[in-house]
């Protein structure tokens, strides 16, 4: 007998061994995997976008299934009809899930942002903030590379000429993906009952900020004494506003954006580039601006 065929012999002969040893292994340490596992993770609607604080729709589906401690309405992009399905299939209550809406807060098109200098490096935010911050002037405006354009995994966001994130409101699901990836942290996460939105992250002085951007909040506080319900502050030499107080006052009237010299706030109207809201939705929003440049006028 020759050499190869002993040795083909042996190694067939090997093979076979561990094949059956490995077979008799799985079989006797093999762990069941509960199979309303599988059941809860067909409800979700498998973006793996991570909203839920879990590392895909797999890993909360097995959380929420083997850990009593974990909610059934972790599921952000889902909402409240998933919520409910996993509640119904767990056996858990599922608290109310309000819904919310990705907000890009910046104005700095490429018409409004100076630039400091022409960026010819990958077509990246996160690199091209590697280099000096970016090329706009304003160290915190909006990059305009789409980053956050593609890694949406529901196809909710698309740039627009102006060099700005559009965020379609049919499809955002407010799954935060688009925040965790923007270097400059110009999108944020928002209930849809949201009245007004600030669109500026300047944190620059306003002289600084209104000399990179046209369109940069510069701190002035007018707006901060027009709102009769305490609602915006200015924090850092930008406004911010907290939505729960406006909905708490039901406030039909946001008089924040009467005097705002450099129209940083605005309504928050969806689905379109930021800063360029219509007199229409203005008048929307707040009926006694018009009377105030009528007067002025």
């Amino acid at each position: 007998m020759s050499t190869s065929v002993l040795i083909l012999i042996v190694l067939t002969g090997l093979g076979l061994v561990f094949g059956f040893i490995l077979a008799f292994a799985n079989k006797k340490f093999a762990i069941e995997v509960n199979p309303l596992i599988h059941i809860v993770e067909d409800v979700l609607p498998k973006g793996q976008c991570g909203a839920c604080g879990y590392a895909g729709c797999q890993a909360y589906a097995e959380a929420v299934v083997l850990n009593p401690d974990v909610p059934p309405n972790l599921c952000i992009p889902g909402k409240a009809p998933v919520a409910k399905q996993v509640a119904d299939l767990t056996g858990k209550a599922a608290a109310a899930v309000e819904p919310r809406i990705a907000m890009v807060k910046c104005a700095g098109s490429n018409e409004k942002a100076v630039r400091s200098f022409e960026y010819a490096g990958v077509d990246d935010c996160v690199a091209a903030n590697l280099l000096f911050g970016g090329a706009k002037a304003c160290k915190y405006g909006c990059l305009g590379l789409g980053t956050c354009v593609k890694n949406c995994p529901f196809d909710a966001l698309s740039m627009s000429d102006a060099g700005l994130p559009v965020v379609d409101p049919e499809k955002c699901t407010g799954c935060g993906k688009c925040e965790s990836v923007c270097p400059k942290k110009v999108i944020a996460m928002a209930p849809l009952t949201v009245h007004v939105r600030v669109n500026c992250s300047s944190r620059d002085k306003g002289p600084v900020a209104r000399k990179a951007c046209t369109a940069a909040c510069i701190a002035c506080t007018l707006c901060v004494r027009e709102c009769p319900y305490q609602a915006v502050k200015v924090e850092n030499n930008v406004a911010v506003v907290d939505p729960a107080v406006c909905v708490a006052n039901n406030c039909t009237d946001a008089k924040c954006l009467a005097k705002c010299p450099t129209k940083a706030i605005r309504p928050a109207v969806l689905g379109i580039v930021p800063g360029t809201e219509d007199q229409a939705a203005v008048e929307r929003a707040c009926p006694s601006c018009v009377k105030t440049n009528t007067a002025a006028g």
